[in-house]
């Protein structure tokens, strides 16, 4: 079954600086075609994607205007594209893979071997320039490997349980090696740390029947985007996950970009959310941004005036820009975004030993309680206790005096309560 369900229509978000002193998203052009399907900046090109018999598209001037280049590419509903030194990759619909060595002027599809002519994801590994090894979602025909540029492929689905990927990424393991993620419909996470040779599911933790979005990866976390279930924080290769949506929970995630130490996130109606910390706490970076459902983030670090980062966004498919150094620094500033609505949010680490963070967030000033109790309901704690401002807020429980098993930990504040479950094991 073709994955036109699976369509994230995407529109390039600009920012400007028409104030110094308040930064904000400014709408730029964008191709004139069909809805953006993928972007991926290559050098100071930034290409576009799209679904809708448009092609693919080249910008070398951080989106101001945009020239199509599809000689020799027979499907022009592309799903997906990579760049790797002078080749480009693109995925597309119903004609698999696509090779261009010059910028996208001509392409040659790439095919032998192909167990499935839909490719929804593409990654290369290791996870920088110069990779060798080409991998392939194939809609229906699982994960593909090419080591030779896409001339030829091998079918690399051992251990997985169904042959549908949705997304893949690729992190260095620190070990001169390569993990290998891949999000299914249905099933979660797999891992292989031997090029797809074998996969093992690595959901413990994961929403069940939650289907994977996003993955992102900087050589030590992992990050899964779900649908309406937030983000989740891997540190261990996916041998474990917990919540890290402090700001984020219940949203639908689609798309991450890194910079550095800072992770973009963009969100279906909520903007687009920056983290400085390592998924633990997030804040809305959606000034001038009228249009909250993005689909689609990109980062350009080589573009003429510094590098930008983009985004796509839903339903028009408009296109905006926004300068990095801007966008950082606004966030590392005082933040005027408050959550939208209180919230308790997961404890992590969870399980611990002895100690872990409680997140909440509270959407206006007010007295507020947060107390933790054992498994038949006695109260053995109060954390906080008192009046506290709007905005994001921790609290740190340590357990040194305390035996394993299950506690609660509830929050009060302004007629409204939360409970949460969490787990110390020593």
């Amino acid at each position: 079954m073709k994955n036109i369900c699976r369509l994230i229509i995407v529109a390039i978000c600009m920012f400007a600086i028409t104030n110094p002193s308040h930064a904000e998203w400014v709408q730029t052009n964008r191709p004139n075609a069909g809805v953006i399907q993928c972007l991926v900046a290559n050098g100071t090109n930034l290409f576009a994607g799209t679904f809708g018999g448009s092609g693919v598209f080249l910008s070398t001037d951080n989106g101001k205007a945009w020239t199509a280049k599809n000689n020799g590419l027979t499907d022009l509903n592309v799903f997906a594209l990579a760049a790797n030194g002078t080749n480009l990759f693109a995925g597309t619909f119903d004609g698999g893979v696509f090779l261009s060595t010059n910028e996208g002027t001509t392409w040659a599809a790439v095919n032998n071997g192909l167990t499935s002519t839909s490719v929804v994801s593409l990654a290369i590994a290791p996870n920088r320039a110069g990779g060798t090894n080409l991998f392939a979602a194939a809609d229906g025909g699982g994960v593909c490997l090419s080591t030779n540029s896409g001339a030829t492929w091998t079918a690399v689905n051992n251990g997985l349980t169904r042959p549908f990927v949705n997304v893949l990424a690729v992190s260095d393991n620190g070990a001169g090696g390569t993990n290998l993620f891949a999000g299914t419909d249905g099933d979660g996470v797999f891992l292989s740390t031997n090029n797809g040779t074998s996969w093992n599911a690595i959901n413990n933790g994961l929403p069940i029947g939650v289907s994977i979005l996003s993955l992102a990866g900087n050589g030590k976390s992992l990050f899964a985007g779900t649908n309406h279930g937030g983000v989740f924080l891997s540190t261990n290769n996916g041998t474990n996950w917990n919540e890290a949506d402090t700001g984020l929970s219940g949203t639908t995630v689609n798309a991450f970009i890194f910079s550095g130490t800072n992770l973009f996130a963009g969100t279906d109606g909520a903007g687009v959310f920056l983290s400085t910390n390592n998924g633990t706490t997030w804040n809305a970076v959606n000034d001038g941004l009228t249009n909250q459902f993005v689909h689609v983030l990109a980062m350009n670090l080589k573009g003429g005036g510094g590098a930008h980062l983009f985004a796509v966004t839903f339903f028009a498919g408009d296109v905006w820009r926004r300068p990095l150094s801007e966008t950082v620094t606004t966030v590392g500033g005082p933040m005027t975004d408050f959550p939208a609505r209180f919230s308790l949010d997961q404890n992590y680490p969870n399980p611990f030993n002895p100690t872990t963070t409680i997140t909440y967030r509270m959407n206006q000033p007010g007295w507020v309680s947060l107390r933790l109790f054992n498994v038949i309901g006695k109260e053995i704690v109060t954390l906080v206790d008192g009046t506290q401002a709007a905005g994001h807020h921790e609290a740190k429980f340590d357990a040194t005096n305390f035996p394993s098993g299950v506690y609660f930990y509830k929050i009060q504040s302004g007629g409204q309560t939360e409970t949460r479950r969490m787990v110390l094991l020593k």
